[in-house]
């Protein structure tokens, strides 16, 4: 197998062609690093390149000649800056954590290193994963590969430009509101997030502990599907992991799709390439109806309730006493305030401050409350749809990828950006985006997305209907 054909090739095929020999471990893993050399200084996609690459290789090329089981053996993974990797670095992007050092791995990872991947490096992201585009982070703005005037996406921007600029086979990224599936329709690629619960969190920065999931960004379906089956499954170290004693596999027949959802505040080239993803899923035998779902109208500013308040007790940690950043003040209180003055960015703080105010004495029932009692309703609304439909499907994002600094002065726009994905965070449904085309603008075929939804632990569900998609093109 020849290098032009790394990246083309299916995540299977290439570990097994790895472990046969008839591909060169340090030759698939040079060309990656070759290409974050030639690309990395423009997209500003990783924040380190591991200087340990050569000793996992040569740790593998020993697993390979014992004979050992490994379903990704050889796979060249970048690995987002929230995810820790004993030994490495772990910043989330911020200044507070730019030296912190992580002590132990994360689950995903020890799972990744028992299946034989290969960790490259750590990628760039909204810090602690706030944020829409990966303007965000303290060590400036992944730009996208396809238009370099345009944003990648957020959070998890570095770990999809990797895979769509090919400085990486796949990559971990983690959601909140839809941090993998949206960058990953303004790159082109396939993101996925899992049911909630279905991976563990532990060795995951938490930003907002009841949404956060961790999930795979990969070229096509079929690698999306197998990089979960390695990650996923219940893990003692995270109280609120859970698998089922069986998954889904169901086949799914009847999609549903929330017709006067999407008519407000949509491109309208985004709509038209959502109506002809619909005539390729009819195409495909699928049968697609438009039906209502008023709840959802209800879920961007539940999600901005819920949120903040989550960040405000999850960085509370960060108080300059134990870990990361430090400044000297003149007693606790002021070198408190001095590090988080200095530490947190500006969207870190606004998130801040409006938790603080959402949980409040005074304004608790107000907001927090009455967003929880919302959650719950869009669940149900979601749940009972799914008793009649096997899968929901909605564009990924109403526009594609905006220009750098477009949005930055505007939180409420920016934040409309989510406005088709927190939903299936709120429920706790899994959720795939899946390339659907481009539309040109200024000279450019930018990508979109189809995001399909499924009901908990139905990821089967998604990987057959998103692979009959591609299938379409």
């Amino acid at each position: 197998m020849t290098s032009m054909n790394f990246h083309e090739c299916s995540m299977r095929d290439l570990a097994d062609s790895v472990i046969s020999g008839k591909t060169d471990l340090k030759s698939l893993v040079d060309f990656y690093i070759n290409n974050i050399k030639e690309k990395n200084t423009e997209l500003n996609a990783y924040l380190e390149v591991f200087s340990d690459i050569d000793e996992q290789i040569s740790n593998l090329k020993k697993r390979i000649s014992n004979k050992e089981e490994l379903p990704l053996a050889g796979i060249p993974l970048a690995v987002k800056d929230n995810i820790l990797i004993k030994g490495h670095v772990a910043s989330a992007s911020s200044k507070i954590l730019e030296d912190y050092v992580a002590s132990y791995d994360a689950t995903v990872i020890t799972k990744l290193r028992n299946a034989g991947a290969i960790f490259i490096g750590r990628t760039n992201m909204d810090e602690f994963a706030m944020g829409a585009s990966t303007e965000n982070s303290a060590f400036g703005v992944t730009k996208n590969p396809i238009d370099t005037t345009r944003v990648s996406g957020g959070s998890s921007g570095g770990s999809v430009v990797a895979v769509a600029a090919r400085m990486a086979h796949a990559a971990l990224g983690s959601e909140t509101g839809g941090s993998v599936r949206q960058p990953a329709s303004f790159c082109g690629v396939v993101g996925l997030k899992p049911t909630y619960g279905s991976v563990s969190r532990h060795g995951l920065m938490a930003m907002a502990s009841s949404l956060d999931q961790i999930g795979p960004v990969t070229k096509n379906v079929a690698d999306a599907k197998l990089l979960f089956s390695v990650i996923e499954g219940k893990d003692a170290m995270d109280s609120t992991s859970y698998r089922p004693d069986s998954l889904s596999d169901k086949t799914p027949k009847k999609i549903a799709y929330p017709k006067n959802f999407i008519t407000e505040d949509i491109d309208d080239d985004v709509l038209q390439n959502f109506k002809e993803s619909i005539k390729k899923l009819e195409q495909a035998g699928y049968e697609v109806e438009a039906i209502k779902i008023p709840e959802l109208e209800y879920a961007l500013a539940t999600y901005y309730v819920l949120v903040p308040a989550e960040v405000s007790a999850n960085l509370a940690r960060f108080d300059g006493v134990r870990y990361g950043l430090s400044e000297k003040g003149s007693d606790v209180t002021d070198n408190y305030f001095k590090t988080r003055g200095k530490g947190f960015g500006k969207e870190v703080r606004r998130r801040i401050l409006l938790g603080a105010y959402v949980l409040s004495a005074g304004y608790y029932d107000a907001y927090y409350k009455k967003a929880n009692g919302a959650r719950v309703v869009i669940k149900e609304a979601l749940k009972g749809v799914f008793t009649k439909y096997d899968a929901i499907i909605i564009p990924t994002s109403p526009i594609p990828a905006f220009k750098i600094g477009e949005r930055a002065n505007d939180p409420v726009e920016m934040y409309l950006a989510d406005i088709f994905t927190v939903s299936a965070n709120l429920a706790g449904i899994p959720a795939i985006s899946v390339p659907s085309g481009t539309i040109s603008k200024e000279g450019k075929n930018l990508p979109l997305g189809l995001q399909i939804m499924a009901p908990a632990f139905s990821e089967n569900v998604l990987f057959k209907i998103g692979e009959d998609f591609e299938q379409t093109k």
